[in-house]
């Protein structure tokens, strides 16, 4: 078994060649001034020639001296100045958790490693170290004896822990994780690889300053420093990779001798934390995300995740026993307001939400999630379905079933018709302004609703609107029923082609309209806080980071809109109630108990048509697909 030390030596040998790139290029630079150094000298001893030839020649060499001598400062100035990309995460100052600031300067003691610097969390389900010092690269690297022991030590980097981890691990799970990682601040210690280190990232900085050109003519010299920043790392980017390799080789055998039977259930633990983190963020955060809520207790959740991902899944009996111990969130001494700040992070990195609430970005807790969440995306996904449908042409519209004969003492026929774009259809020359729609009686989910009884303000039909009986009337639009997806998707597959068209259609315009206000958004802050060209490494132009799902199809979303129209339909006609699925998200509930059973009936209808297994579905549920629903 190779020691830490070799790892250490390996890891050197690596820095020393990006060096030597660094001085490679530096000496390139110089090599104009040096030869005109050399021929003033000549001249100015008698050793070379005073002829014209010899003129000319100290002239051009002079010239490019200078053009070489400026543009390596200016190389060196925005290598300098450029500051590298730092990971997005959340500090954690020593005063807010001095435990956990305890347990990794005891790690580090075992390890007889230095102490990371500061502590930081990604809402991420993973950990490293990281250098947030960019300085000019210092001295010149020195061979050892008393030139070297003056060289500057290095600043400890920044150990940044992936939340998930302490709400899920126990405190000696993440000590055991941690010993690895922590081992890596001793060969970030070293001078030589420090300075590699710096090296690459002031040219990586370089380049992604260069990228923010966006003007031609003046901005061509970032753009020539770019060329040259990008020559050097393919230069040395074998180098730097086969250094870190080394590093992190050297860590991983000097933490072998900390809790190495502790390491092998942390890393079991690792891979169950991942899956239900990210079930958790696809499934439960993301349609929040969607409307501008965002889950206020994200890394909290995960615990009820992957609790249950426990109790569903055989391989990961015995896990949940572990909730007994200690957990590693008890090294904080306010974990939910560090929650809320992780949580609001992850909102940023996956989503591209903004950095602070807001009116149109607030945040929920989970007791309020049914409601606030789940029920208003199932409102919002049905009214946009039928205002496709409102929107298709009449002859694409399924012929509306007559309306039964109504009494004669009842005027039935002249109620305003149910439809989810009524409003902008009726003109005030026509009738009078609508009530809001929480107010509106024939919006009531309860089955003595009366949804065709004229509104108090309605005129009555007099003498003259007996006398326009006669006279042709435009077909009422149909109502946001069930019943009218059901008919207008049961024509076949080419109608469920031509209303998930529509559908994907306004779901693209609506993320696109989206984006550019997030984008708009991001342009001014960016430009208010970072200025033109040096940034902080989290533009905010470029979030998010990482997106969570790939584009859907128009069949997905179609079939993603159907079932909110069922469960709206299913909460107001039948006394279901939206719920949460730890795992699965949005759920409903009947009885009390979720049904997970509405896919394959809603598929059938979207795919093929048949619309018999829905129906026989809501039967079964007691649902009515002819009554009104909801809509927001």
């Amino acid at each position: 078994m190779a020691s830490p030390e070799t790892g250490v030596l390996a890891a050197r040998a690596r820095a020393l060649a990006v060096l030597r790139i660094r001085s490679t290029a530096l000496a390139v630079a110089l090599l104009p001034a040096a030869v005109a150094v050399v021929l003033l000298a000549g001249r100015a001893t008698g050793h070379l020639g005073a002829g014209t030839g010899w003129d000319l020649a100290r002239w051009i060499t002079g010239g490019l001296a200078v053009v070489s001598l400026l543009l390596a400062a200016l190389v060196a100035v925005v290598v300098a100045r450029a500051r590298p990309a730092l990971s997005p995460s959340v500090p954690i100052s020593e005063k807010s958790a001095p435990d956990l600031y305890r347990l990794v300067r005891d790690l580090a003691d075992r390890l007889e490693v230095p102490a990371p610097s500061a502590i930081a969390l990604t809402p991420d389900c993973d950990s490293w170290l990281e250098d947030r010092t960019h300085r000019a690269h210092g001295p010149p690297r020195g061979s050892g004896g008393p030139a070297g022991a003056e060289r500057r030590v290095p600043e400890a980097p920044v150990l940044v822990i992936g939340s998930p981890f302490l709400w899920w691990m126990r405190v000696a799970e993440l000590r055991a994780l941690l010993a690895p990682v922590v081992a890596g601040t001793g060969p970030s210690s070293h001078p030589d690889i420090a300075a590699a280190r710096r090296f690459i990232r002031g040219l990586d900085a370089a380049v992604a300053v260069a990228a923010r050109a966006r003007r031609p003519v003046r901005d061509l010299p970032l753009r020539f420093v770019g060329r040259v920043a990008r020559l050097l790392l393919r230069a040395g980017r074998e180098h730097a990779t086969i250094m870190e390799r080394a590093v992190a080789t050297a860590a991983s055998e000097r933490a072998q001798t900390v809790d190495y039977g502790l390491r092998i259930v942390a890393q079991e633990q690792v891979g169950l934390a991942y899956a239900g983190w990210d079930r958790l963020l696809t499934r439960v955060a993301l349609p929040a995300w969607r409307m501008g809520r965002w889950p206020s207790r994200l890394d909290a959740g995960v615990v009820s995740a992957l609790t249950e991902l426990s109790r569903r899944d055989r391989l990961a009996d015995g896990f949940a026993s572990r909730l007994g111990e200690r957990p590693a969130c008890d090294l904080l001494e306010e974990p939910g307001a560090i929650d809320r700040a992780a949580s609001l992070l992850a909102a940023r990195l996956f989503h591209g939400g903004p950095a602070e609430p807001g009116p149109d970005w607030s945040p929920v807790g989970w007791n309020q999630y049914p409601e606030e969440v789940v029920d208003r995306k199932w409102r919002l996904e049905a009214a946009r379905l039928h205002r496709v449908l409102d929107n298709l042409p009449a002859t694409a519209l399924p012929a509306p079933p007559p309306a039964p004969a109504a009494p004669a003492h009842e005027p039935a026929s002249a109620a305003p018709p149910l439809s989810y774009a009524r409003t902008a259809a009726r003109t005030p020359r026509d009738r009078p302004a609508e009530r809001p729609p929480a107010d509106e009686p024939s919006l009531s989910p309860s089955a003595d609703e009366p949804s065709l009884s004229l509104p108090a303000d309605e005129p009555s039909l007099g003498p003259p609107a007996a006398d326009r009986r006669d006279e042709p009337q435009p077909a009422p639009a149909p109502g946001p029923t069930l019943a009218r997806v059901i008919d207008r998707l049961a024509q076949g597959e080419s109608a469920g082609d031509l209303v998930a068209a529509r559908l994907g259609a306004e779901v693209e315009r609506e993320e696109r309209e989206e984006a550019a206000r997030q984008a708009a958004r991001g342009t001014s802050q960016q430009d208010a806080a970072l200025g033109v060209a040096w940034g902080d490494g989290m533009a905010e132009g470029g979030l998010p980071l990482f997106p969570l799902q790939p584009p859907r199809t128009g069949r997905e979303l179609l079939a993603d809109h159907v079932t909110a129209m069922v469960c709206c339909a299913a909460v107001d006609t039948a006394g279901a109630a939206p719920g949460l699925d730890w795992l699965d998200g949005p759920a409903l509930l009947v009885d009390g108990a979720r049904r997970a059973d509405l896919g394959r009936p809603v598929l059938s209808l979207v795919d093929d048509g048949d619309a018999e297994p829905l129906r026989g579905w809501l039967t079964t549920i007691g649902v009515r697909p002819e009554k009104p629903v909801r809509l927001v």
